[in-house]
């Protein structure tokens, strides 16, 4: 009897994390249901490569998961382990909605989900549900591997529970880090525009904050930046600001070196937005001190990246009525070689020719 092509299993890690793993031939994505359903690592098995980040201090162990920071923000820091996060139903920094406080990033990235897993002869996948405290939504998630496939679908719901309107913010936020990451990696995305944010975050910065210009040359301090091109560790760079007028819903970053490329596919019609986070070594003090290579793109609904309640005085937050849901269907692709990229969605790649 032949090896199935798809496989669906559960372990714990040394942390006392619960992980689950879908996998096939070409990639493996593992899971922690008990912290946020956060996405822990995206493996592209012809490189043996985990495309995903971890931070500094990794993923605390289960025992010691004790929040001790002082507001909302060093909490979660405290606790991020990198990888891929949920970002619901605030975006950012703290902030006060409809008499109670939102912490930074939103519950969802901190709670506790029930997972499930469903087995297939050529699929697998997990189904990741949570119900959030602060406020009265529900969320769903399933996460789906083909056998054959180098691309992990996920395809999301998310319900208003409460008797009156909300509104939220919701996000991904994948985070990438090395081996992948390095200055031979280039961002591929269709037509839009770079807005920097509205304050500067480090003097490490390239572009003046508050800038507004075409993708990818974007005008800087000392002249054009080309934001597609990643900036090497010793350069020393961050930069923080926000994608917008995309005209597809679409990026792929593509590594020289390592000849394959990581791709994002989501619905425009709920993430309009990118935010653009670029931690390369480019800023002190807590909680990077200098030692953080890391960048990720994220498909979000709203910006500014400041909470919900300056997203609403934007006029950009969504609201959903008493009862009322919105779905979003999204796909991360691994692309082998170097190719140049014409569109991608949830079920192809077309490259240009």
């Amino acid at each position: 009897m032949s090896e199935p092509r798809c496989l669906a299993s559960e372990t714990l890690l040394e942390s006392g994390y619960r992980a689950v793993v879908l996998e096939n031939e070409i990639l493996s994505v593992t899971v922690l249901p008990e912290k946020g359903a956060d996405i822990y690592s995206l493996v592209y098995k012809p490189r043996s490569m985990d495309i995903l980040w971890k931070s500094p201090w990794g993923l605390k162990p289960l025992d010691r998961a004790i929040a001790s920071g002082g507001s909302s923000e060093e909490t979660w820091l405290e606790h991020y382990e990198g990888g891929w996060q949920e970002i619901f139903p605030n975006g950012g920094n703290a902030c006060v909605y409809k008499g109670c406080r939102l912490n930074f990033h939103g519950e969802a990235s901190l709670l506790s989900w029930n997972c499930s897993l469903e087995r297939h002869p050529d699929w697998v996948a997990a189904e990741s549900t949570v119900s959030t405290f602060r406020s009265p939504f529900s969320l769903k998630r399933k996460m789906l591997v083909e056998a054959g496939r180098p691309v992990v679908r996920i395809s999301e719901k998310i319900v208003n529970h409460a008797e009156e309107e909300m509104h939220f913010m919701w996000g991904h936020h994948p985070a990438l880090g090395k081996p992948f990451l390095g200055d031979s990696c280039w961002i591929q995305l269709p037509t839009a525009r770079f807005q920097a944010h509205s304050t500067e975050y480090a003097p490490t910065c390239r572009i003046p904050a508050g800038t507004v210009a075409p993708w990818p040359m974007v005008p800087g301090k000392e002249g054009a930046v080309d934001l597609s091109q990643v900036p090497p560790e010793s350069q020393r760079v961050y930069e923080y600001g926000y994608i917008t007028d995309l005209d597809q819903g679409w990026y792929a970053i593509t590594s020289r070196q390592h000849d394959f490329s990581f791709g994002m596919v989501w619905p425009l019609r709920v993430f309009p937005f990118l935010w653009l986070w670029q931690e390369l070594r480019g800023s002190f003090g807590h909680p990077w001190y200098g030692r953080a290579y890391v960048m990720a793109m994220e498909p979000f609904t709203s910006i500014p990246g400041t909470g919900l309640a300056d997203a609403i005085a934007a006029g950009n937050a969504p609201v959903l009525p008493p009862g009322g849901s919105i779905e979003a269907e999204l796909a991360a692709w691994f692309i082998e070689g170097q190719s140049r990229i014409e569109t991608l969605d949830r079920n192809e790649v077309r490259l240009v020719k």
